[in-house]
């Protein structure tokens, strides 16, 4: 399941597991008689419903269950928070385009393709719940399927993770020798691409998990910890100096370009070079050299105003590690112990990616 937009993502978190919607969406499925539920009311509403009982009542899940009973649709305040109508007959425009075949899903699927809001069917036959947005079906699982499926993400997510690592480390080392390759910055950038893919796909499983989804939702956000920081400081230290292009290149506007990307996208490096602004015939044997944008960051405690000063001032990672302390004090805010500091700081850094590429 790949991510989902903003719209169908807050139709989803109000029907998600422990909300008490979705609680009596469970007591219709159970109870067998089926539904039709519209999640807001408007004068668009209002001029498709004909007959059926005016309310106004605070929404429960027993009433919706009870309410449901009756033939007709019962329509819902965009909070959830009433119930606003019970057993009316939705009319909608027969000309709109439906592949639905059950007169319930008909016009489930034409009411939310003519108004723009939610609407659910629930299926007594089928046994399923469907949730109508603009054109779009969305058939909510059972939780503990939907659990597993997220469980296998993070599975493979953490595997993605390791290499990702694995090569940002590699990608380090090489910086300190200067030995970088566009072929290298492309695959760190592919690695990084590939867990936000996969990142995404979970978020969408945790909005239809609900309150079930605690647990997921933790592991996520330890294994995605940087993930963005990273990406924006990668393309900032290797962005080009010049654009082959007609438009200039920023780094706001690469990443965008990397957003655009498919699974299959990334998979070619070459693609991947093109986003990032490189052209020729074989970019990704070019060699390239980091700003330091990446490096400066792993130095603790040094605000990012004087991180862009600093690369600013040297304007590459080799003319960094190579800057005495009395070069560092030349930067605007860099006293004589800050600058002892960043020196240490980049030193041990150096050393320390050097060994773990060698050792």
């Amino acid at each position: 399941m790949a991510g989902v937009d903003a719209e169908l993502a807050a139709a989803l978190v109000r029907v998600a597991p422990g909300t008490e919607l979705r609680d009596g969406l469970e007591r219709i499925l159970r109870g067998r008689t089926g539904a039709l539920i519209v999640l807001a009311l408007d004068d668009g509403i209002d001029a498709i419903s004909s007959g059926g009982f005016p309310l106004d009542i605070d929404f429960t899940a027993t009433r919706l269950r009870e309410l449901s009973k009756m033939d007709g649709a019962i329509v819902i305040d965009s909070a959830t928070s009433r119930i606003i109508r019970a057993a009316t007959q939705l009319v909608p425009d027969p000309a709109i385009p439906t592949s639905e075949t059950g007169t319930r899903h008909r016009t489930a699927d034409r009411v939310a393709r003519q108004t723009g809001y939610p609407v659910i069917s629930v299926s007594k036959s089928m046994n399923i719940i469907a949730l109508y947005l603009r054109g779009r079906r969305y058939v909510l699982e059972e939780p503990a399927a939907v659990l597993s499926r997220a469980n296998q993400a993070l599975a493979t997510l953490e595997r993605y993770t390791q290499r990702r690592d694995e090569v940002t480390h590699s990608l380090s080392a090489l910086e300190i020798e200067d030995l970088v390759t566009v072929r290298d910055v492309c695959g760190t950038l592919q690695r990084l691409e590939m867990v936000r893919h996969i990142a995404s796909e979970i978020h969408a499983y945790l909005l239809e998990l609900g309150t079930d989804g605690r647990l997921v939702s933790l592991q996520l956000a330890e294994l995605v910890a940087g993930v963005e920081t990273d990406r924006e400081l990668l393309v900032r230290d290797y962005l080009p100096e010049r654009w082959h292009g007609r438009k200039e290149r920023t780094a706001v506007k690469v990443m965008e370009s990397l957003d655009q990307l498919g699974p299959g996208d990334l998979l070619d490096l070459s693609t991947i070079s093109r986003a990032l602004g490189y052209a020729g015939p074989d970019p990704l044997e070019d060699n390239v050299s980091a700003r330091g944008h990446r490096l400066l960051a792993r130095v603790p405690r040094v605000p990012e105003v004087v991180r862009e000063r600093l690369v600013e001032h040297f304007g590459s990672l080799q003319a960094l590690l190579s800057a005495s302390v009395d070069d560092m004090q030349e930067v605007e805010g860099i006293g004589e112990n800050r600058a002892r500091y960043l020196r240490e700081g980049l030193t041990r850094l150096a050393e320390s990616s050097i060994l773990e590429r060698y050792v």
